[in-house]
Parts: C-alpha cells; structure tokens; sequence
C-alpha cells in the first residue's frame, strides 16, 4: 500500500530527525516535521553526518539553512464595521489552500483540488474537521469547495485506500472519524440530488473496507484485528486503532518524554496514544484507565460509542447507494449488518440504570465510568429509542450543559477533551440530536450559549478559537499538547450553521 514517496520525515532524516526533536530546536515537534528540505534529503544527510563530527557544529543554523520551516499567517484584513458572521463567510479565504504542487521531500501529500484546513499549526486538510467545517461552507454558499474537498477524501481513498487523520505522509498510519459517506450525503442535500451518493459509493465502501479490515477473519468471540472486535456471534464493533506503535513525528518529545515516566511496554503506550488521535479527541479521560494520568492510556481497549454510530450511518448510506444502484441483494446485506450493529451498540453500550450510553471496555467485558458527550451519537444518528434519548438528554442537562454549551466530561483531568472544554463539533452533535428527539427549547439553548460565547472571545480577540471554557466564560480554554489555536475551520463551520438554524426556528416559530 506505501510507496517510498510516502515515507515519513522521521524514516528519511533518521538521526537528524532524533537531534532536532530531542534538542528542542523547535518549541512545537510538528514544526520540523513540517518543513521542507530546500534539496535532496541524501545530499542533507550526507553532509550532516560529515559536519556532526565537528566540535562546533550548529544544529539550529543547519536545519535553517538546508529548510524551509514553516510559517503560520492566516491573517486577513478585514473591514472592521463587518458582523462577526459576514467576517466568517469572508474568512474562508485565507484558510484555503489551492491545490498541491507536487514535492516528493515534503511531507505533505498533495491533493488535485482546492481545500480549507483548520488554521494555526494545522496547515494541512483534517479529516473530521472537514465536515464541520463543511456546514459552515453550505451557509457561505461554497458548494464547489465542499465539492472539491469531498473529491480530496475520494482521492485519497482511492490512493492510500483509506482518509488519513490529514494530508502528511506521518499521519497515514491512521484515519480519524469516519464522516466521508455523511459529507456526500451533505453535498447530495445542498445539491438536491441524491444520485451523488451513487456516484461516491465506490470511495465510501473503499473506506468501510478499511474501517472492518480483517472482520472475516475472525470466527471467535473476544478477538480482534486492527479496528475490528468480534464481540459475540452477530456482532462486530469496531475501536479506533494506529497501524503503527512508534512516537507521533509530530508529538515526538511529548511521547518520548511520557514514555521515559512509565514502566509500561514503550510500543502499547505509543499504539494507545495513536489510537486516541484516530478519535480525534487526543487527549481525554475517556481513553485512560486512571482518569487523570496519561500514562494509563488505554484506547485500543475501548469500543467506542461515537465511532461505531458513525458507521452505522456509513452503513445506512452504503444500502441506500445499493438500492438506488438496484441491487437488492447489497441492500438487504448492509440494512442487517446496520440493524446488528445498532442492536450491539444497545447490548453493550447502553447503561440501564443510569439511562447513558458509555464505552465497553473490551478486556474487562464492562462498561467504563466514564460519561461524554459521545452518549449523544446515537440520538444524533437517530438509532436511539426514543426512552433512551429521553434519558440521556435528561443526563447531559443535568451533569454536561454549561453557561457556555455541552462540556465534553464531567472530569476535569488538564487534557484538553475534558472539563472545563467545549469543542465546536460536539455542539453540533448536540444541537442536532435534541432536534431528533423533539427538544428544540435545548437546540436553541445551546445555540445561543455556544454563538454568544464565541461572539464575547471573538470581541477580546479578534479570533475564533479551537476550543472553549465553557464552564467559566471569563478563563480561556487551556491543556493539551500545544498553545490554544485561532483560525479555525470547524468552529467558524459551527457557528455560521448554528446562526443560521437560529434564522430559520425563529421564522417558523
């Protein structure tokens, strides 16, 4: 499947690699990772290997004279009388990037069409946030770069045979969650025309492919292979997983560093943490075994709620791709193989007394402790009964509705996918999910907690932030890996959906 072209930076520049990183040239591990070699790498190498011996040698100055290092502007001057929402349909512009000229030394993978990225140190196409970012794009009226985004993933699936966390030849070792089958449904609706999944329905089953890699294969209950668990007799689910167990190239003194404090087997610490950047929420109390130590890592053990819904939804897409193809045959086979998954995610997700859906801990064969806002994927797929959904919403008004919208968990641990944080995409997950199940009031809530706080940091800042406090509106989010970013794709995606949602309860109202 990898071609020499898609080697990563840590394979071509070896023992350079290790000296940059470990020496803190950089303050952020994906700067050097991201930068672009001004020659061939063999010719770099030579000559570091050669200079090295020298008593006097000077690592920063080489690396600066033999790259191009990166530099992040996403600034844009901007009118000031504008309204923070007619700011965001202009500020898609600078973060999109045209198509990618080919550089076989970079470790960007290029893509044929024009694309956004998040913003900040994200300088590449995230694959989860894209959809976000895709709801804003529809608001804006951007249909032809939803379109050439969703021709990207397409690309890439057909390329590398699955979507890569993002376009870098170091996150092709996995995926993120998988929402491609629901942006072609998306840009099937904005188009009104659902022939498109027809058209898509090769890449999405290409893609379903990767996510059951190895499902038939496994005829014992309790086994598993990469992102498949055989769970009992009709039942498969699926966990997040990293086809690879090293440091992230991009995290790279981060991992090193937490390896050096544990006693544990350095390849599962690294597999775990790999697997928790797959879900996309890296990092949080819900992938640990001890809530507040991220030593105790533990995602590849985990059957995750929000991942398995996602693809009940990709598997929903795929049988109506079949019956618009007129296959009935293919049809009826993914409508049961939704209708058994949906049943497993109630058998082993679903927690009776405490009326929530929590994550199965695969090994212990129980449920984790450890409620999220993820309870809320089956009521946004609409795959939960309806006193199902009535108890969760009941839950997360409760212990996760906050001054500023849905907090992530109830634990505050420093990572950053914990208390006190609130993240754009959740927000929406939340929105939509008390519409499915008749609670607008909570819709509209929301709605404004979430505008109204991003309107409040936007008026401090000037910017549109990553993520949010959510619990105390006058503290700025924090933890984490790296400092808070600006830009930023899916946020701005949020919020210009979530202010046009409001327009339109408010007309029908």
């Amino acid at each position: 499947m990898f071609h020499h072209k898609y080697n990563s930076p840590e394979e071509i520049f070896m023992e350079l690699f290790d000296a940059v990183q470990l020496n803190d040239i950089f303050s952020d591990s994906k700067t050097f990772v991201d930068s672009i070699p001004k020659r061939d790498p063999d010719l770099i190498m030579h000559d570091f290997y050669k200079l090295i011996e020298h008593e006097d040698f000077d690592l920063k100055a080489f690396v600066e004279e033999n790259f191009h290092i990166p530099v992040d502007n996403d600034g844009v001057e901007l009118p000031e009388a504008l309204s923070l929402e007619e700011r965001l349909h202009k500020h898609w512009d600078s973060l999109s990037r045209a198509p990618d000229i080919e550089d076989p030394h970079s470790s960007l993978l290029e893509l044929p069409h024009p694309y956004i990225v998040p913003g900040g140190r994200f300088r590449e196409i995230y694959y989860w946030d894209s959809y976000f970012t895709m709801l804003g794009l529809k608001t804006s009226g951007k249909i032809a770069l939803i379109e050439s985004m969703i021709d990207n993933f397409a690309y890439l699936i057909n390329t590398i045979g699955h979507i890569p966390n993002g376009n870098r030849t170091y996150f092709l070792s996995r995926s993120q969650p998988p929402f491609f089958a629901k942006m072609v449904e998306l840009l099937a609706e904005v188009k009104n025309n659902r022939n498109i999944i027809k058209e898509y329905l090769p890449e999405i089953v290409m893609e379903y492919a990767f996510w059951t890699e190895g499902e038939v294969d496994i005829h014992l209950p309790g086994k598993r292979y990469k992102r498949v668990v055989m769970q009992d007799e009709d039942s498969f689910l699926n966990r997040y997983w990293d086809d690879e167990d090293t440091p992230r190239p991009e995290s790279f003194v981060e991992d090193v560093g937490l390896s050096e404090k544990t006693r544990r087997y350095p390849d599962k610490l690294f597999r775990n943490l790999r697997a928790a950047c797959e879900s996309g929420w890296d990092f949080s109390s819900r992938w640990l075994y001890h809530s507040d130590d991220l030593k105790s890592v533990q995602t590849i053990a985990l059957i995750p709620i929000d991942l398995n819904v996602l693809l009940t939804e990709t598997e929903r897409i795929i049988a109506l791709g079949f019956e618009m193809e007129g296959d009935e045959k293919l049809f009826r086979k993914f409508e049961k193989i939704r209708q058994n998954r949906i049943e497993a995610i109630s058998r082993y997700c679903w927690n009776e007394e405490r009326g929530i859906f929590l994550d199965f801990h695969i090994k212990f064969k129980e449920q984790m402790d450890r409620p999220s806002l993820a309870m809320l994927y089956p009521l946004w797929a609409k795959i939960a009964t309806d006193e199902q959904a009535e108890k969760v919403i009941a839950f997360v008004e409760k212990n996760l509705f906050k001054a500023g919208g849905l907090v992530t968990t109830t634990i505050n641990s420093g990572q950053q996918w914990d208390a006190p944080n609130g993240w754009a995409p959740l927000q929406w997950i939340g929105f939509e999910a008390f519409r499915n199940y008749g609670r607008e009031d909570l819709a509209v809530e929301l709605a404004k907690r979430w505008t109204n706080l991003n309107e409040k940091v936007f008026a401090e800042t000037g910017k549109m932030m990553e993520k949010y406090n959510v619990e105390d509106l006058s503290l700025k989010a924090g933890g984490g890996e790296y400092p808070v970013q600006d830009g930023f794709g899916w946020t701005n995606g949020v919020y210009l959906s979530m202010i046009e949602k409001l327009k339109e309860i408010k007309t029908h109202s």
